[in-house]
């Protein structure tokens, strides 16, 4: 059977929309659907070969295929910069990359027809009008991921608009899927739960479960770290993140322990929206310095020696879709204090330490625990190798799967 689908999806063109990763072109570090439209154009690239196509929607506004050469190249370029931009600005200069975007336009005419486009990106999805245009040029299938329904369902955490917005995506990808006969591809059975209300009862949606992430080479020196024991909360500084538990925590934490008792803090991400509180304790709030360091974008050989060393990754979310950092994480072995989510729990089995987003208390026994190696961060490193490692070989062969049903 495993060679019979080798053989259906080597006569299949295939178009992948890298709209996406080419908008991010001035973005230092990725975000995490940037990896996974990455990921998708190596493991698409790797099954497909010649017939893989790559389309987007340019930040010039045509949409068109992406000379495949140029295509290539770029991504290239771009996982370079991910795994070795240290101290990089946070945007890269216009002029730097005006010869990419150059390279990059699309071609407008001669497309052909596809047996199935892919969009695994939000990427112009709220323009019903644009998605409808597009799919009627390249008479394909439309496959496409949902992420989450967060800004839908938790409109409090979203940008201003956001819920609208996002309710626009779904509704042009519920639309598309029921014109071209397609189908969705989920990160989770939560997220496919949260989906299925919106699509006809026929349309059939795959969960395939994101493949972590492969972390360059630590660059982390050990002797910099020192003896302090740490942790690492990594993820976008918005408002699910809850972000404002564990500064509230650390600043409980220097009024009531020693200074040689107080464990350190890095929080690892760009600062987001409606974060005014969170920031305003980062920047200004004196009890924290020395003991919560903010490092924004990070390169990706440094973060996989933060994360292997910590005595564990903190994230009291209030809402995922999927949790990367939980499964990147735990792919190193390193512990897990997290939200009991259904998405989390979906991910990390029966690992993690789950605590309920709201409870202090808890969160405060578990870090003080997992400081000090106690009963809770001993029982977890037992259970650490039971966990099993989601791969992305795993998730693209629930592609396949998909890609064939479609033509087939």
């Amino acid at each position: 059977m495993a060679r019979q689908n080798d053989d259906y999806l080597a006569m299949m063109d295939v178009v992948l929309d890298i709209s996406r990763l080419i908008s991010r072109i001035r973005h230092s570090t990725p975000s995490g659907v940037d990896r996974v439209e990455m990921a998708y154009a190596r493991g698409l690239a790797a099954r497909h070969g010649t017939r893989l196509a790559f389309s987007a929607v340019h930040p010039c506004g045509l949409y068109g295929r992406i000379p495949t050469y140029a295509a290539y190249a770029y991504l290239d370029r771009l996982e370079r910069n991910w795994e070795s931009q240290e101290n990089a600005p946070p945007r890269i200069s216009f002029a730097t990359i005006i010869p990419q975007l150059i390279a990059m336009l699309p071609i407008s005419g001669g497309i052909g027809s596809a047996d199935v486009y892919i969009q695994v990106s939000p990427h112009h999805l709220a323009d019903a009008s644009r998605v409808r245009r597009i799919l009627a040029v390249e008479r394909a299938r439309f496959l496409c991921m949902v992420h989450d329904l967060i800004p839908i369902e938790f409109p409090e955490y979203a940008r201003p608009n956001g819920a609208a917005q996002h309710r626009k995506r779904i509704e042009t990808v519920a639309t598309a899927l029921t014109e071209t006969r397609g189908a969705a591809i989920v990160n989770s059975t939560a997220t496919g739960r949260s989906l299925r209300r919106w699509l006809k009862p026929n349309t059939p949606i795959h969960v395939a479960l994101l493949g972590t992430v492969d972390l360059a080479k630590s660059g982390f020196d050990e002797q910099e770290r020192g003896p302090v024991p740490y942790f690492v909360c990594l993820g976008t500084i918005e408002p699910r993140k809850n972000h404002l538990l564990l500064l509230h925590l650390w600043r409980h934490f220097a009024e009531t322990l020693s200074p040689d008792e107080i464990p350190r803090l890095y929080i690892v991400g760009r600062r987001g929206w409606e974060n005014e509180q969170v920031i305003d304790l980062l920047d200004r709030c004196s009890a924290l310095r020395g003991h919560v360091i903010e490092l924004g974008g990070y390169p990706d050989r440094s973060l996989a020696g933060l994360l292997r060393a910590a005595r564990a990754l903190l994230m009291p979310s209030f809402a995922e879709g999927f949790g990367m950092p939980v499964a990147e994480a735990l792919s190193m072995g390193t512990p897990v204090v997290c939200s009991n989510l259904a998405a989390l729990n979906e991910v990390g089995g029966a690992v993690p330490d789950y605590i309920d987003p709201l409870d202090g208390a808890a969160w405060k026994a578990a870090v003080l625990d997992h400081a000090r190696n106690g009963p809770m961060a001993r029982a977890q490193s037992v259970r650490l190798s039971d966990w099993h490692n989601p791969t992305w070989e795993e998730h693209m062969a629930v592609i396949d799967r998909a890609i064939i049903d479609l033509k087939y």
